[in-house]
């Protein structure tokens, strides 16, 4: 069977074409969270490892409406928990977990977690994805369960706890919590976070319908090939950014 066309990506020729690009895509996926319900308080972050400097990563300031965040509004954190750019302070949750998996994970560009509905509904089951969909064949033993719940995550060693979990995989459930997802470009890692909580969603409705078929272990594998590759999910996320970007251009202020 004929691999899926997917356009390669722009690879960008300096350090500050690189941070900007990935900034807008940030703030981007910020916006794109709040339209699909992401949004949960003060809850859920993104970050994207800075291009130059890879011990500091960009990431949303606490306690603002994902709606609401542009470009000059990222923040920029060491892995000490400090802020060296901006403002405002930044979620410690967001600091123990992102830090922790940047730091374990350093083919990892960008990384999200939020409180989706249908993610925090399937992460109360405390299992893993069944490969019941061509869509979720993308974390078909590329997903692991950090089956554990001791609170808010506001302790580094809690962070290490899930980091290690997580492991070389492309996305977590964490445990009566949510979804955690990462990728090599912010695209990518916030594209399979949609998915994933949408794959979430179809699992709920199908096994509360009925008993469900699934898709057997080398077809499952053989789509993940097509449909869970970095570059598949880099391209699944175009057609997301142009509509946000276009429908609320003042994020790239």
């Amino acid at each position: 069977m004929a691999d899926l066309k997917v356009p390669s990506f722009h690879k960008a020729a300096t350090f500050a074409e690189e941070r900007a690009d990935r900034k807008l895509k940030l703030a981007a996926s910020f916006r794109l969270f709040a339209k699909f319900g992401f949004d949960e308080g003060v809850a859920g972050h993104i970050t994207a490892r800075d291009p130059e400097d890879e011990s500091l990563f960009w990431v949303n300031p606490f306690g603002m409406d994902f709606s609401m965040i542009s470009v000059s509004d990222l923040l920029c954190v060491n892995h000490h928990g400090d802020v060296v750019v901006g403002e405002r302070p930044v979620n410690t949750a967001a600091f123990v977990i992102h830090s922790q998996v940047h730091q374990a994970r350093p083919d990892v560009v960008a990384a999200a977690h939020a409180h989706s509905i249908y993610g925090k509904a399937f992460s109360a089951l405390g299992k893993e994805l069944d490969p019941i969909t061509q869509d979720v064949c993308a974390f078909y033993q590329d997903h692991a369960l950090f089956d554990d719940y001791t609170g808010v995550v506001l302790d580094i060693e809690e962070g290490k706890r899930i980091s290690h979990a997580l492991g070389s995989n492309k996305a977590a459930i964490l445990r009566n919590h949510g979804l955690l997802t990462v990728g090599k470009t912010v695209d990518e890692a916030v594209w399979w976070f949609i998915t994933m909580d949408r794959s979430c969603h179809s699992q709920l409705l199908a096994d509360a319908a009925g008993r469900t078929k699934l898709i057997d272990h080398e077809m499952a594998l053989l789509t993940r090939g097509q449909v869970g590759s970095e570059r598949a999910g880099w391209f699944s996320f175009q057609p997301l950014f142009d509509r946000i970007l276009k429908e609320q251009p003042d994020l790239a202020e």
